[in-house]
């Protein structure tokens, strides 16, 4: 590819002819955590634990990629979180929890350029259902938090398709999705800040799709296509014109 250039301020582009019509695509795929939303949920249910800073610590080297190991990382996490009650949860979802500014126009602009929306995270299922229905996002995947007499156990519940959403899973969901509504990779976004993103952005952009980096990691950064360093995520509209 060629080298990155400052397509505008904060926003980079890398081996793109940009602009490009987003009509050209079919399906964008986003990551939930730092990404759609303001937050990492599993820091702030942490919180209620007094173990904020813990668990917090460990999702960042996971997040940057410095952990080879995402699902023995989210275990230890979750592990955690054992004794949290449900009802902080639902704090963190009414009194920390916001969608990152431009998430509501980027995709109210994909839907009406005819994409299908596609939420995949890392997170858990507590919150992805309520930011799925708030965004009016099409599928959704993520991990399920065991719940037993209003308390977290600390574990989580294997789900029909695997144990785990990490990033091999993640990108597999994507290129399943794409498949299944008949759009090929090379017409997918695939929009993340962390080194688990970068499988599922990666079968993007190698099949000639777009991977965006939303504020990310270094290392995302330096591989995305896009990145979007300053603003909001409907910056990306400025090189995918609606």
């Amino acid at each position: 590819m060629n080298a990155p250039q400052e397509f505008a301020p904060g926003l980079v582009v890398h081996g793109l002819a940009a602009p490009l019509q987003l009509a050209h695509f079919g399906l964008i795929a986003f990551d939930m955590d730092s990404t759609l939303i303001n937050i990492e949920c599993v820091d702030e249910i942490a919180d209620a634990a007094g173990r904020k800073a813990e668990v917090a610590a460990i999702t960042e080297a996971a997040m940057r990629g410095e952990i080879a190991d995402y699902k023995e990382s989210l275990r230890q996490r979750v592990a955690l979180l054992r004794g949290v009650k449900v009802e902080h949860l639902e704090a963190v979802y009414a009194q920390r929890l916001q969608l990152n500014p431009g998430a509501q126009e980027l995709v109210s602009a994909c839907r009406a350029a005819g994409l299908k929306t596609l939420l995949v995270s890392g997170g858990f299922t507590f919150f992805t259902d309520r930011i799925r229905a708030r965004l009016g996002l099409d599928f959704a995947r993520s991990n399920v938090l065991e719940v037993q007499d209003g308390l977290l156990t600390g574990r989580m519940l294997d789900q029909p398709w695997g144990d785990i959403c990490d990033g091999a899973e993640k990108r597999r969901t994507l290129l399943e999705v794409a498949s299944l509504l008949g759009i090929p990779a090379g017409r997918c976004i695939a929009v993340g800040d962390g080194a688990n993103d970068l499988p599922m952005m990666n079968a993007c952009a190698e099949a000639g799709g777009v991977s965006v980096a939303y504020h990310a990691k270094p290392r995302v950064r330096a591989e995305a296509r896009v990145a979007i360093n300053q603003g909001g995520l409907d910056r990306l509209l400025e090189v995918l014109r609606p």
